[in-house]
């Protein structure tokens, strides 16, 4: 008896071959969304780690995240009044009032990265003041230097002129104004972005600038800035090898990038 042979089809298609009409209709139903689609980046020590939008569940993750790089880029667990107020200024605000500009990086053994950003500056320091500041001021008194009344809460100025490091970061969320720059016209948009050492050094961090160009790019708005501290040489040196360029207003003491949201990074 004579054994039958079974084929095997090649995953290739030969030349003359029909392709699979199916294919147009999934490859247009995959990029539909090319803002929210994975992202991965491997590396051949580190899982493979996938870019997504942010979702109220990461809030946690992001903060702790917010916490172990938030010294200069080191982990800044006990320098301030409260290990949640670094993020609080600069994580929490974004994930409530720009959901679709929060892009996290998810490893499978959670959220290890991120980029928040807004597309408006003078719009979020407005919704900052009337939707994120009441409660910030609930969750973090405002330090009083000596001397001064304690009065002004949510005031503009500095409570003293003479506050700790400590107390200067919880002063900072009461000055949303801080993020008004000179050259906010050609620059609207900021962003914040932190990575756990773990995921440094392996294409996350140009992946997650790429992705929140894009956002802004699809939102019509043509730069972005961001601050950056002084001495943290590390996240200076990759804004610059990203294209990123200092802008006129930056100083020593307080250093300023921007980018156009169509650069090639």
């Amino acid at each position: 008896m004579r054994r039958r042979r079974h084929l095997v089809e090649p995953r290739h298609h030969r030349h003359g071959e029909r392709r699979n009409d199916d294919a147009p209709r999934r490859r247009q139903q995959h990029n539909r969304h090319p803002r929210t689609q994975r992202v991965v980046v491997t590396s051949p020590n580190r899982p493979a780690g996938r870019i997504r939008l942010a979702r109220a569940e990461d809030r946690a993750d992001a903060y702790r995240v917010c916490l172990l790089t938030g010294n200069a880029g080191t982990d800044a667990t006990g320098v301030y009044l409260d290990d949640t107020v670094v993020a609080e200024i600069y994580v929490g605000p974004y994930l409530a009032l720009e959901p679709e500009l929060s892009f996290v990086v998810d490893t499978g053994r959670g959220v290890e990265g991120y980029v928040v950003a807004t597309a408006d500056t003078r719009r979020f320091i407005e919704r900052y003041r009337a939707e994120w500041l009441p409660g910030f001021a609930e969750r973090h008194p405002r330090p009083v230097a000596a001397g001064q009344s304690g009065t002004g809460q949510q005031g503009t100025e500095p409570m003293g002129s003479v506050l700790s490091v400590a107390e200067e970061m919880t002063d900072r969320g009461y000055r949303p104004e801080n993020m008004l720059i000179a050259e906010l016209d050609e620059f609207p948009a900021h962003l914040h972005i932190n990575l756990l050492p773990s995921l440094q050094g392996q294409g996350f961090g140009r992946e997650l600038i790429r992705t929140i160009l894009a956002a802004l790019r699809e939102r019509g708005v043509g730069a972005v800035h961001l601050g950056v501290a002084p001495t943290n040489a590390a996240a200076i040196a990759f804004y610059r090898r990203l294209g990123f360029t200092e802008l006129a207003s930056s100083t020593p003491e307080g250093p300023l990038f921007g980018i156009r949201t169509d650069a090639a990074v």
